[in-house]
């Protein structure tokens, strides 16, 4: 699908998208993407864009600290500048990767937003909404959600809170106050800004036009990873043991999972936010579906924003 295109990616330096960005790179002559990588600037940024170059890929890196909409929103300008000059293909696919689980809700982004919600869904958003105009149809955006947003056996054996939804302007409001002990509130913000990527998946479908398909990869658990690295050591260390047992999901099995759902014939029939959990495209709950909230997500997504760009 994008042997003539480009794929941009988020959050490519560690983990997941590192591994679903080297798996692009590997692709043969004739099927591989040019690649934008944007994620934060530094050493692991360069080095990821290198190594997908010795593997054969062009590659453009773009510093962005995903925290700051600024930063996105002069992300997007130097993304458009490379399409715009013919740098890079036409933009055939947006893969929005990048994600943090902030240990603190009180903790705020760049623009005064809780930092889990900003990461995970503001600052793509923002990303987004600013290129959707620039992509070369057929083409894909695939977000990266996650089945926490409701509770199943194994979340409540490990005490893996659902999401509790409120209205978007709460949910990007910073707590206040003492910090509440524990993982619980930090882990139902990280469930809420997985709930709103499944509510802003099926909104941006319905806005995004025929030639722009949205679909949402899940990659399974895959515990030791750097989201986790606001939690406690002990649980740490268990999800590191865990990540090594048979069949558990890691970087380096899901990682070419993502990359295919972003290139693949397999899965260019995929729209409405259609919800792929690794290789196996599944119904989510009935919560995960309700027009009311999708509207007022995206209605307030948009205030949020624009607060945010009146503000700099």
């Amino acid at each position: 699908m994008t042997e003539s295109g480009t794929v941009l990616i988020t959050g490519p330096t560690r983990n997941l998208g590192r591994y679903a960005a080297l798996a692009m790179a590997d692709r043969p002559a004739g099927q591989r993407p040019d690649l934008v990588l944007v994620g934060r600037a530094g050493p692991d940024l360069t080095a990821v864009a290198d190594e997908a170059r010795a593997r054969g890929a062009r590659v453009h890196e773009i510093g962005c600290d995903l925290a700051s909409l600024a930063e996105v929103r002069a992300a997007a300008v130097a993304v458009r500048d490379l399409l715009d000059a013919g740098t890079v293909r036409p933009l055939r696919a947006l893969v929005a990767n990048a994600g943090l689980s902030s240990a603190d809700t009180r903790r705020a982004s760049a623009d005064g937003y809780e930092l889990t919600f900003a990461v995970n869904h503001l600052a793509h958003a923002q990303l987004i909404g600013d290129l959707l105009g620039s992509f070369t149809a057929p083409a894909r955006i695939v977000l990266v959600g996650s089945n926490t947003y409701h509770a199943n056996f194994w979340r409540r054996l490990l005490q893996v809170p659902e999401a509790q939804w409120a209205d978007p302007v709460e949910l990007a409001r910073p707590a206040t106050g003492a910090r509440v002990p524990g993982t619980t509130a930090s882990g139902i913000a990280y469930s809420n800004a997985k709930l709103a990527i499944l509510y802003y998946a099926h909104e941006l479908q319905r806005r995004a036009g025929a030639g722009v398909a949205v679909s949402v990869f899940e990659p399974g658990w895959m515990p030791g990873t750097a989201l986790g690295r606001g939690a406690p050591a002990a649980l740490q260390a268990v999800g590191r043991f865990l990540g090594r047992l048979p069949g558990v999901s890691t970087p380096q099995r899901s990682g070419p999972l993502l990359a295919a759902l972003a290139l693949d014939d397999r899965w260019g029939h995929l729209r409405d936010g259609a919800f792929v959990v690794k290789t196996a495209v599944t119904e989510v709950q009935p919560v995960a579906r309700d027009r009311d909230r999708e509207q007022r997500l995206w209605e307030a997504t948009t205030e949020l924003l624009d607060r945010a760009a009146a503000a700099h």
